[in-house]
């Protein structure tokens, strides 16, 4: 599904200045500004859990004092909430906040969904990572969102079958590929891990890692480096692995998959920190057998890791109080009562990095109670986030990366070949939809 939707080439390209350009926000309330005397109500569209708990706590708090009530109206997550917010905001009835992935703020942009709240929150900006604040910025001097959850990425292995089979916590993809051959010589029915197609979040992830920047800007145009040199070294690192059958090519969230894990056909897993939720699930009879490290490095000693999902909250365009908005997705997202509050009752990793270790996140998720340290070494890997570089057709890169990868990883084929017809459809769209592309 195709999130924008243009008429005429001339809007688009309107459209696309404002994002090149940092426009869209309109200074000021609207209004004399809120007060306890004075109150005014806002809107969040969000789908994480128990976020209204969390605002409760801002109503009866800081909020009441303000002036400012929160209502947050649950919504459909991913590509979903995008079509519905843009086509609210063309209405002119978009709600005053919305939770929106990094992925998607490009999109939002383009389609003036959303307001530059720099102004109001711009001192935030030291409490977060570097690369996590730049995917809010979107490389700008404007804020289109105050970051609040985050996914980087590490490395999952079986402690106990790394120790029967005598392998070695890889710390550089290299030694992660002598550690697939040689668990194959080992234990040929067994895999170190699987090339999964259908999550091209994972794949994103590994190609900031090695320092890709799939979309940016210069001038009125936009420059797509999908197919460029540090994707393609991702690409043909797993795709060679594939071909010689050192690793798996089955793709995630498969009863097969979820068996393979469970039984220790597959005994490691490069995900993001939100992995113990899913290997609670897929892996119940493995609990306590699993531990975590940092994500190997394409250089021995780097401490670089990509990111797989998170999301943050926006302030939009129709908000008839900006201000006001801009300042309670600011107390959402750096205020500690405030994210102790979205680590319990949201289940998220805090994008802010003081919120990464202590209070809620003091004990290491129970699925790996033997790893007390879970967190702290966690915060470490994440201070090495790379920047990501999004453009306004995620869906359609994301949708080509499926179809393609998908077709080599089934028939253990050339994943470079893959990588050129998702750079190539992901161009062509953009052309389609109006924009000025750089070849």
């Amino acid at each position: 599904m195709k999130y924008r939707i243009v008429a005429a080439s001339t809007a688009a390209v309107l459209t696309a200045t404002a994002l090149l350009s940092g426009c869209g926000s309109p200074d000021g309330d609207g209004s004399e500004g809120p007060s306890a005397e004075n109150p005014v109500s806002l809107t969040y569209w969000a789908w994480a859990p128990g976020l209204d708990k969390v605002a409760d706590l801002w109503n009866k708090g800081e909020g009441k004092k303000a002036g400012i009530k929160v209502t947050v109206k649950k919504q459909a997550s991913g590509d979903d909430l995008v079509t519905k917010i843009i086509t609210a905001a063309k209405a002119h009835k978009a709600p005053d906040l919305v939770q929106a992935e990094y992925q998607a703020l490009p999109t939002l942009v383009s389609n003036d969904v959303l307001a530059d709240i720099s102004k109001e929150a711009g001192d935030a900006k030291g409490q977060f990572a570097t690369g996590i604040w730049q995917q809010a910025t979107l490389g700008s001097d404007a804020l289109y969102a105050l970051p609040q959850d985050s996914g980087p990425l590490m490395f999952y292995y079986r402690k106990d079958l790394f120790e029967e089979y005598g392998l070695t916590v890889p710390d550089t993809w290299d030694a992660f590929a002598e550690t697939a051959r040689a668990l194959k010589k080992k234990a040929p029915d067994k895999a170190l891990t699987t090339f999964s197609s259908n999550d091209a979040g994972l794949f994103a992830g590994l190609a900031q890692q090695a320092g890709a920047q799939w979309w940016t800007t210069g001038g009125e145009k936009w420059k797509v480096a999908i197919d460029d040199p540090a994707t393609r070294k991702v690409a043909d690192f797993w795709g060679g692995l594939v071909k010689e059958g050192a690793i798996d090519n089955q793709p995630m969230y498969t009863p097969a998959w979820n068996k393979a894990l469970n039984t220790g056909t597959q005994i490691a897993w490069v995900s993001a920190v939100w992995a113990p939720g899913t290997l609670t699930t897929a892996a119940p009879d493995t609990k306590g057998k699993w531990a975590m490290a940092p994500l190997p490095q394409w250089a021995a000693g780097q401490n670089v890791t990509g990111s797989w999902g998170g999301s943050s909250t926006a302030v939009t365009n129709d908000s008839q109080h900006k201000k006001a908005a801009a300042t309670f997705a600011t107390w959402l997202n750096t205020d500690p009562e405030a994210v102790a509050a979205l680590v319990e009752e949201s289940g998220i990793y805090p994008a802010a990095t003081a919120a990464q270790t202590g209070g809620a996140l003091a004990q290491a998720p129970d699925y790996f109670a033997g790893q007390p340290g879970f967190y702290t070494e966690a915060a470490k890997i994440a201070e090495g986030t790379a920047p990501a570089a999004w453009g306004p057709n995620v869906n359609v890169a994301y949708t080509a990366f499926k179809d393609h990868f998908a077709s080599a990883a089934k028939r253990k084929g050339d994943f470079g070949t893959a990588l050129t017809a998702m750079q190539d459809a992901t161009v062509t769209d953009l052309k389609k939809q109006g924009f000025g592309v750089s070849e």
